[in-house]
C-alpha cells in the first residue's frame, strides 16, 4: 500500500502542479490583457490630447486669419469710400460751373424754338 499512497500523492502533486502552471498562465494573460487594455487606453487619451490640441491651434489660426481678413477689406472699403466721395466732390464742383452755362444753352434753345419752330 506504500507504493499506492505514494504514486497518489505524486499524482496529486503532479496535480497541483498542473493547476498552479495553468493558474500562472491565467495570471499572465490577465496581464498581458490588462496591459494591452492600457496601453490601448493611454494611446486613446494621447490621440485625443493630440487631436485637441490641433483644433485649438486650427481654430487660433483660423480666427487670425479671419480678423487679417476683416480688417484688409475694411481698409478697402475706407479707400474705395475715399475715392468715391474725392469723385462725387470732383464731379458736384464741375456741375456748379458747368450747369449755368448749360441751363443758358438750353434755355437759348427752347427760346429759339418757340420763335422759329426749329431747334
Amino acid at each position: 500500500m506504500g507504493v499506492k499512497k505514494g504514486k497518489s500523492d505524486v499524482l496529486s502533486a503532479v496535480d497541483r502542479i498542473k493547476e498552479a502552471e495553468e493558474k500562472a498562465r491565467r495570471i499572465i494573460q490577465d496581464a498581458r490583457e490588462k496591459e494591452a487594455s492600457k496601453v490601448i487606453q493611454d494611446a486613446y487619451d494621447e490621440a485625443k490630447k493630440i487631436k485637441e490640441s490641433s483644433l485649438k491651434e486650427a481654430r487660433t489660426r483660423a480666427y487670425e486669419k479671419k480678423k487679417t481678413i476683416v480688417q484688409n477689406a475694411s481698409k478697402e472699403a475706407l479707400k474705395i469710400r475715399k475715392e468715391y466721395e474725392e469723385a462725387d466732390a470732383l464731379m458736384r464742383k464741375k456741375s456748379k460751373t458747368t450747369m449755368p452755362k448749360t441751363v443758358e444753352k438750353v434755355a437759348e434753345k427752347i427760346k429759339h424754338f418757340f420763335e422759329k419752330g426749329k431747334l
